[in-house]
């Protein structure tokens, strides 16, 4: 349980990341960080990380993955353009922190883990946080969603080598797909709109990710 204490120093250490860390730098979404600013991120970080759960840079979650900085969070959810009404097909649920801020700003997410512990620790924390509108899945999130279905949004948040087809399939024509786009240790952060079936990528950032793992991303 957390005490007084810690839950206010959480508190001021999350208003500290949404004052210093986004509203200063480039995040202007109001939803997104209404968002940011409800999410609590120390819910998704391992206990003995839990101090620096609102410090602007990413944490170890186990299994050589990451929960990423708080300002790339934000980043890649604002290039999303939610409105509240889109079905957002996540890939790399990791921590669930993402997965949270999705669900807060967007209809329903549905989520990809390739670990099975990562996959189910995730699912128990947002059951525990009261979310309602998220479905899990385990397995290749190269392959996209399971079932034949076409998303509004798609969020890569771990990096490939390619935007992996199957994705660019199952994105509405006239949707986004944001994912960090490179070789294994550095990357271009990509939002890319799906125009008359064929994506028009754009770059917005470098950036660094841990590999996403499967047929249509990077080998072991």
């Amino acid at each position: 349980m957390v005490s007084y204490d810690e839950k206010h120093r959480y508190e001021i250490a999350r208003q500290t990341m949404l004052n210093q860390h986004l509203a200063s730098r480039d995040i202007h979404d109001a939803r997104v960080l209404e968002a940011m600013g409800s999410v609590p991120r120390e819910a998704f970080v391992p206990e003995k990380y839990a101090s620096q759960s609102y410090d602007d840079n990413p944490l170890p979650i186990g299994l050589g993955q990451t929960i990423s900085q708080p300002y790339m969070v934000a980043f890649m959810t604002q290039a999303l353009k939610l409105t509240g009404n889109e079905e957002v097909l996540e890939i790399g649920t990791g921590s669930g922190y993402q997965t949270a801020i999705l669900a807060e700003l967007a209809s329903k997410i549905y989520t990809i883990e390739r670990f099975n512990q990562l996959g189910e620790s995730a699912q128990a924390i947002l059951g525990r946080l009261g979310y309602e509108n998220i479905e899990f899945y385990i397995g290749d999130g190269s392959c996209g969603w399971p079932e034949n279905k076409e998303f509004d949004r798609i969020i890569v948040t771990a990096s490939v080598p390619e935007i992996p087809t199957p994705l660019t399939n199952q994105l509405k024509e006239g949707g986004l797909l944001a994912a960090p786009v490179g070789g294994p240790w550095s990357q271009e952060l990509i939002v890319a709109e799906k125009k008359e079936g064929k994506v028009e990528p754009k770059i917005l950032c470098g950036c660094r990710f841990v590999k996403l793992i499967g047929k249509h991303g990077f080998t072991e």
